[in-house]
């Protein structure tokens, strides 16, 4: 159908196809999610399916439109918005404790209606903005969720450890496609902000979960909010990026280009878009081991010490070897800058040995 119909994304300078490709993959999302969720809504404890729908359906108008015809960053913000609040109305997703994590257990709630919508907003655009390779949007996704689904098995919360299967169907299925030469589609924004609207509710859920239920997962309970971070580390560490490399610019955080990680491994590395996306879903998932197994042992500082430090040398690494144009003028500057600091240093260390001399 849109093959037929010529919805087509078009390359542009920033693009990292050459030809046309047909686009709207997502909308297989949408439809395959709202006929799980029929089936789905008596294995619920809050009636959360009703809860689901309208969200989602928000989101897919929205993502259809911008697809079709490009909307502005605060019509789309606005959309997520209310879908959202949809998502925090629900009795399920509420967090009323941190369980000890620095310290913090009960919080009121106007304080999880700011940090709930906040975390879901920050969770749908990152995962929209890493769908930028063949690929790896799908892969981080499917990542993600074999995560989250033994996550939810093994806490018996039934319903969203199926939600989470049938998403990572969709994402399995839409990869074979994705990846083809001949047959090739993208999901578009239809696809990620659906994609990105689920599993921010499923790490909100997550962060919800009763005491006697996180029993069951390796790790201590205080250490909760950071496996949620290492879960989302692909899309929130990239996200972060690109917005501090365009507010440094003085550029809108909502401008294109081509500072993603993926089109860095693509450009200055000379990798195919299917090991670039395999080598960041790999390192997502290594990582995510590795933090589990650290989450067992050790306490909050320890844990959040090896997630910043885990950060600053991806940032170093990608900043190290990022030579657009745009990077190389920032190194001279900051080459000038050391430099003219080193000789202020010295002249003002000669002027007081003569001082002292005299």
């Amino acid at each position: 159908m849109v093959e037929y119909k010529k919805l087509m994304d078009e390359p542009n300078i920033r693009s990292s196809h050459v030809k046309v490709t047909p686009t709207l993959g997502g909308i297989a999302f949408f439809y395959s999610i709202i006929l799980a969720l029929f089936f789905l809504k008596d294995w619920g404890k809050f009636n959360e399916s009703i809860y689901l729908v309208p969200g989602l359906t928000i989101l897919f108008i929205t993502g259809l439109k911008d697809d079709l015809v490009v909307l502005s960053p605060f019509s789309k913000l606005l959309a997520q918005l209310v879908a959202i609040a949809f998502i925090l109305s629900n009795a399920s997703f509420t967090i009323y404790s941190l369980n000890g994590f620095f310290g913090i257990y009960e919080i009121p709630i106007y304080v999880f209606y700011t940090i709930g919508a906040f975390m879901m907003l920050t969770i749908i655009n990152a995962y929209n903005l890493i769908d930028g390779i063949d690929g790896l949007a799908a892969i981080v996704g499917i990542v993600i969720l074999i995560i989250y689904t033994t996550i939810f098995y093994m806490t018996k919360e039934y319903f969203y450890a199926l939600i989470s299967l049938t998403l990572n169907g969709c994402l399995m299925a839409f990869l074979r496609y994705n990846l083809s030469d001949e047959k090739k589609i993208f999901m578009g924004d239809t696809g990620s902000l659906i994609v990105g609207y689920i599993i921010s509710i499923l790490t909100l859920k997550f962060l919800a979960l009763s005491p006697n239920s996180l029993k069951d997962l390796p790790f201590a309970l205080e250490n909760v909010p950071l496996i949620a971070i290492s879960i989302l580390i692909v899309p929130l560490f990239d996200t972060a990026r690109v917005f501090t490399i365009r507010v440094a610019n003085k550029r809108s955080p909502f401008s294109s280009d081509r500072n993603h990680t993926h089109h860095i491994l693509i450009d200055y590395f000379n990798l195919s878009h299917r090991q670039a996306s395999f080598i960041i879903g790999g390192f997502n998932l290594i990582f995510v081991y590795l933090i589990i197994i650290l989450g067992s042992t050790s306490y909050n500082f320890w844990l959040l010490t090896v997630l910043v430090i885990t950060a600053v040398l991806l940032a170093y690494f990608f900043y190290r070897f990022n030579y657009s144009f745009s990077n190389l003028k920032r190194k001279i500057r900051f080459k000038r800058w050391v430099d003219s600091t080193k000789k202020g240093l010295k002249k003002n260390l000669k002027k007081s040995q003569t001082q002292k001399k005299k």
